[in-house]
């Protein structure tokens, strides 16, 4: 019969000690594959509301970006300073805020008269809100061809429940809303807004 060969105490100590480093290791590598994760599904999610859009433009009628989606793009958002752009989808809900900004229900298409609000999570698409200056041009393109272009007037930190965002609010704007602060990795009471209007309100072409 062939005997088992066992490990010296002191191997076995050593293993046991290694033990908790090892779980915190595999615990630390699957908290940043999930960290990781956010962002590349964010990322290619962006892909496929490129290519929805586009269609969207073409046939003249709103597209699903997958055959599942319980959401579709309305609209491109371009920041041309920071030369990035992202596609916004309908509604805020949180299922389409992990694909993309949201149109935010209940306010108006950006270019109609009110203020249009856009929201997006602070960590993947809106995070370059941070970047944005008073000054700054922001272009959105929406399904039906229009296009717009906003001029960022400032911004702003609010609580959620105290924004003073009116979306029937005499003239026409634009809020780009996010988590406050931007670096932040907890949930709180403050949003970031950013505030803008477009070029021709600045004439008097309103």
């Amino acid at each position: 019969m062939t005997r088992i060969a066992r490990l010296p105490r002191a191997a076995l100590r050593r293993l046991a000690s290694l033990a908790p480093a090892a779980l915190t290791v595999a615990v630390g590598l699957a908290l940043c594959a999930q960290g990781l994760w956010i962002p590349a599904k964010a990322a290619l999610a962006q892909v496929l509301l490129e290519r929805a859009f586009e269609r969207s433009l073409a046939t003249g009628r709103p597209v699903k970006p997958w055959p599942w989606a319980d959401t579709w793009p309305v609209a491109r958002i371009t920041f041309p300073r920071l030369d990035r752009s992202v596609i916004v989808l309908d509604g805020a809900s949180g299922q389409a805020l992990a694909f993309g900004p949201g149109h935010v229900a209940g306010t108006p298409k950006a270019g109609d008269r009110g203020t249009a609000v856009y929201a997006a999570h602070r960590d993947t698409h809106f995070a370059l809100l941070g970047q944005v200056k008073a000054g700054d041009v922001i272009e959105v393109e929406r399904i039906d061809g229009r296009e717009v272009q906003f001029r960022v007037a400032g911004a702003q930190v609010v609580r959620w429940d105290a924004s003073g965002v009116d979306p029937h609010r005499p003239g026409r704007a634009l809020a780009l809303a996010t988590c406050w602060p931007l670096d932040a990795k907890t949930h709180g009471p403050l949003r970031y807004l950013v505030w803008a209007r477009p070029w021709k309100d600045e004439v008097g072409e309103a």
